[in-house]
């Protein structure tokens, strides 16, 4: 008989967590090099097409999330984790030799559905294994686990592009994360099916009626997680693509630009060991609403910034307040929903928070294009502020 607990589990759960950081180290490729790959070796210039990589990768890891909760008790966690992890195999190949925009856009569709089916994979994974009692500190280690990854792989690549150029140097890692995360996943990570079985016997929390509409805005937790959610990958979006052009804009050296990248997810990545556990032991409703409070006042904050220094200590508020809601996202759908709907209650709250990468692109590429870098900054700092009152009125 399966047993529930982070400490009866310790072994996959350990394993897990170093599968997701592989896969976080994924994304950490393309954090602080693509958008100088962009203007720099196919002389695109206009920052809708230079984020056109991140709507991609957006939509189609949101679709891909959401598939992956459908029929993740139909086939099981394991296999769609592999899959993903195939999907990864010709990413850092293409990143290296693609000889147009259109091929860097390829590998992005690839990425997207890489991340939605392994990153949720291991999520719904270590939840199962868990139970109640530990959901959000798993999901901060297995969050701080992906996130540590792409700020320690953004900086490497920066680094290494400022010292043997920009290409093809940079994406030899993704070999090496590719290999790893595949073969650790076929030989060492086991199915958690038996564990979601045991803990339906004894789960007090009622099958939702409708799991997308309910998940999406009809239950008041469900709902508010969703929407935010949204709105904070809609200005992580805007990060990714649009903070290093505006550093470089500053007459930030590549090596700044990634230390400066690095910071956000750092921060976010190692607060969330923090964090996770504070989700466990405080009110959802007050963490998701001061951290998603915290991100609005950082953005708000860049658009008159001017130093590194400035970057940097904006950057560790904005990442402290990522790290507060983050896991607690993921706490809040688990303790919201019945084991047997709960892979496709995250597989659908993880489709809305992850088509904000594509709105937050286009919606900062053509602001950006037409106003300025800072208006488009400023607009998602607004958003972000309304997104946390909605917490603080529509949570129970």
């Amino acid at each position: 008989m399966a047993k529930l607990g982070l400490k009866e589990n310790w072994q996959q759960f350990t394993l897990l967590v170093i599968v997701n950081g592989f896969v976080g180290g994924m994304v950490g490729l393309e954090r602080s090099v693509l958008p100088q790959i962009a203007e720099q070796e196919f002389l695109i210039a206009a920052k809708t097409a230079i984020l056109s990589f991140i709507v991609v990768f957006g939509i189609v890891k949101a679709i891909t999330n959401y598939y992956t909760g459908v029929l993740a008790n139909r086939f099981g966690r394991k296999k769609l984790l592999i899959a993903g992890w195939v999907f990864g195999i010709p990413i850092p190949f293409i990143l290296m030799f693609a000889p147009s925009w259109n091929w860097i856009i390829a590998a992005n569709i690839l990425l997207g559905i890489n991340q939605g089916l392994a990153w949720s994979s291991t999520v719904v994974m270590k939840i199962d294994l868990v139970g109640d009692k530990q959901r959000g500190f798993a999901m901060g280690l297995n969050e701080f686990a992906g996130y540590l990854s792409v700020a320690i792989v953004a900086f490497i690549t920066g680094w290494v592009a400022s010292e043997y150029g920009i290409r093809p140097y940079p994406f030899y890692l993704g070999i090496v994360l590719v290999v790893m995360g595949l073969l650790s996943s076929v030989f060492l990570v086991k199915d958690t099916v038996h564990h979601v079985m045991q803990e339906s016997v004894s789960s007090t929390v009622s099958k939702l009626n409708n799991v997308f509409w309910e998940t999406t805005w009809k239950n008041h937790n469900l709902g508010a997680v969703s929407q935010a959610g949204l709105i904070n990958n809609l200005n992580d979006g805007m990060v990714w693509g649009v903070f290093p052009i505006l550093l470089a804009s500053k007459s930030f050296n590549l090596e700044q630009v990634g230390i400066v990248t690095a910071v956000y997810p750092a921060v976010w990545g190692i607060g969330q060991l923090f964090t996770g556990k504070m989700a466990d032991n405080y009110r959802k409703k007050h963490l998701l609403f001061i951290g998603m409070f915290l991100q609005a006042i950082a953005l708000v904050g860049m658009v008159w910034s001017q130093t590194m220094m400035d970057f940097i200590l904006l950057s560790v508020v904005l990442g402290w307040g990522t790290a507060m809601v983050y896991p607690t996202f993921l706490a809040t759908v688990a303790e919201n929903t019945h084991p047997q709907d709960r892979a496709k209650s995250i597989g659908i709250f993880r489709l809305w928070r992850d088509l904000g990468y594509a709105v937050g692109a286009i919606m900062t590429g053509v602001i950006a294009d037409f106003i300025s870098i800072e208006a488009s900054i400023f607009l998602i700092g607004l958003l972000t502020l309304i997104s946390s009152l909605i917490i603080l009125i529509r949570m129970k």
